[in-house]
Formats: structure tokens, C-alpha cells, sequence
């Protein structure tokens, strides 16, 4: 049975005030203020930057990762950056939509509709060392000695999706189905809420299988919470390019410029520990994407019929 979460407007889980001019205080000198209450300049249009992230992971994981990405992106900026964990990927769109985010790191379908629906444009993504775009694949599982052997055989199985509006959790796994001629109807589509937790649905025994992304893996594997010598991958997706973070279309050209410069200007430490959630490792400096970058998602959502409603 497929249950898609409530489409909720952003939560902030997190406000990076690393400068006191974000507080409404001084500039302390330190290179992260902007001046009294955040003065406006081409780097800081609206006095701060307000930074979206979709929630791939738990946020209270994300949340520290994302502080040294911001604040690094603070200095370069020299303008506070706001930092908020969105609930979901159509909140995610929907925010900067109305305006209340500035850049944003979709998944690669979130970005789709957020530069049709909010007019996004895709500035950067993560490298490796060589500074080579960076892609991970989508990936359904099943336990060892299962009859499971191909997508067919998902017929009347339980299939544990990540979370509605996913690339990788959502999206591609279903279009494996479609390719293979296996109607959604036939299978008991579960939406277990996310990457991690379409995961622990297989290992807990409370699917017969699951979609776990290169990225999910990475990560499970090095915290020691999943042992693939245990599981069998039955379908792996093409390479996907990894997440683009993106700015508002509606920003002044001047910024959308900087913003990039400052991005592109930033060392790998700044970005090795989201790397790490996005199995970049070693991670290179961030590497500049455009609209044409993800030209496979669109396709893809034309081939499924998707609208923004479906993230």
C-alpha cells in the first residue's frame, strides 16, 4: 500500500547565526558580518542567505555537516546564512517558490520541478578529488536466500520505497518496474519515510525488499549497520549525477555570480562531511552543473508522467 507523507511547509531544524550581524549585533571583525543588521551588498542582497536541504538523511546528522559547508559559505560571502532542513521534497520546492529560500541542494528530480515550478538554476555539484562530477545509483535489495531473483518477481511482494519525490527512493525504482512490465498495482509499495528507513524495513524483516541507494549503502556500511554479504541487489539504476545546489532564478544576476565564485571557491574540507552522506570520498572542490547536467531527469519525469505534486 503506498502512503505518501503530508505535504508540509519547511521546518527549520536549524539557523546558523555564526555572525553577529545575523543576530542583529555588530560586525565583530571575525570576516563572517556583514555590518550592522546584515547590510545589503551584491553578496548579501536581503542582508542574510537562507540555504535549503532536503532531508535524504536525519537531519539531526545533516545538520553538523551542513553548519561547515554554511559557514564556510558564510565567509566567502561575508553574509550570515540561514540553514533550514526542509520536511519533505515538494516543501523544499514549495519554499523557494514563494520565496523563502534563496539557494537550495535538491535531489536531481526535486530540481526538476523546482526550475519549472520556482525557476531554480543549478550552479554546483560535488567532485571527487580529480574534480569529476561525482554520480551514485539506485538499488533494490533483497535478503540472501530469497526466490526474489528480478524485478518480475516483485509481483504481489512488498517493496519498501524511500520517501515520495525521490530520485532514487521514489522515482527510479518504480520506472524498473514500469520497464519490466510490472503494473505498481501488483506490487505493495511501502513508503518507509526515507532512505534510512527503507533500509531497516529489509533488515528488520518487514519487506520482502527494499530500495537502497549507493549513497545509503556507503553510509550503512561504514556505520556497521548493514552487511551486504547478508543481502542480494536484484536491479541497478544508470548513474544519476549527484545533487545540484541550486539559486533562486528571481535573484539579482549580480549574486547569482558571486554566489557561485564562492561556492566553486571552496576548499574540500568545507564540503568533505556532506560529501561523506553522498559517498564522495575523497571529496574535490564543488564542480559547476547546469540545467543540461540533469537532462535524464527530465526525460524521466516526462516517461512517468510526473508533476510537482509527485515530490
Amino acid at each position: 500500500m503506498r502512503a505518501k507523507r503530508p505535504i508540509a511547509f519547511v521546518t527549520a531544524v536549524s539557523s546558523l547565526c555564526l555572525a553577529l550581524a545575523a543576530c542583529g549585533g555588530t560586525d565583530t571583525g571575525t570576516g563572517t558580518g556583514t555590518g550592522a543588521a546584515g547590510s545589503a551588498s551584491a553578496t548579501c542582497p536581503e542582508g542574510k542567505v537562507r540555504f535549503g536541504i532536503e532531508p535524504y538523511e536525519d537531519p539531526a546528522k545533516l545538520k553538523p555537516a551542513y553548519e561547515v559547508l554554511a559557514s564556510a559559505l558564510e565567509k566567502k560571502l561575508n553574509c550570515p546564512v540561514e540553514l533550514q532542513v526542509v520536511d519533505d521534497y515538494s516543501a523544499e520546492v514549495l519554499a523557494m517558490r514563494n520565496g523563502k529560500l534563496d539557494i537550495a541542494q535538491f535531489g536531481p528530480l526535486g530540481y526538476v520541478f523546482a526550475s519549472q515550478k520556482a525557476g531554480a538554476q543549478a550552479l554546483v555539484s560535488f567532485a571527487d578529488a580529480s574534480g569529476r562530477l561525482t554520480t551514485y545509483t539506485a538499488g533494490i535489495w533483497v535478503p540472501k536466500d530469497s526466490p526474489i531473483t528480478s524485478i518480475a518477481d516483485l509481483k504481489g511482494r512488498t517493496l519498501a520505497l524511500g520517501s515520495t519525490g525521490s530520485t532514487s527512493g521514489d522515482a527510479l525504482p518504480r520506472y524498473a518496474l514500469k520497464t519490466a512490465g510490472v503494473a505498481e498495482a501488483d506490487v505493495k509499495i511501502d513508503y518507509a519515510g526515507g532512505h534510512p528507513e527503507a533500509l531497516l524495513a529489509l533488515t528488520n524483516g518487514k519487506v520482502d525488499a527494499a530500495e537502497i541507494n549507493s549513497q545509503q549503502l556507503a553510509v550503512a556500511q561504514a556505520a556497521g549497520t548493514f552487511d551486504p554479504s547478508r543481502y542480494r541487489k536484484i536491479w541497478t539504476s544508470d548513474p544519476i549525477p549527484n545533487d545540484p545546489i541550486t539559486v533562486a532564478g528571481t535573484l539579482d544576476p549580480a549574486f547569482r555570480t558571486a554566489l557561485k565564485d564562492a561556492l566553486l571557491g571552496l576548499d574540500p574540507g568545507d564540503v568533505a562531511k556532506v560529501g561523506a552522506f553522498l559517498d564522495v570520498d575523497p571529496p574535490g572542490p564543488l564542480a559547476e552543473v547546469t540545467q543540461d547536467t540533469y537532462r535524464p531527469l527530465f526525460e524521466l519525469a516526462a516517461a512517468l508522467g510526473l508533476s510537482e505534486k509527485d515530490v
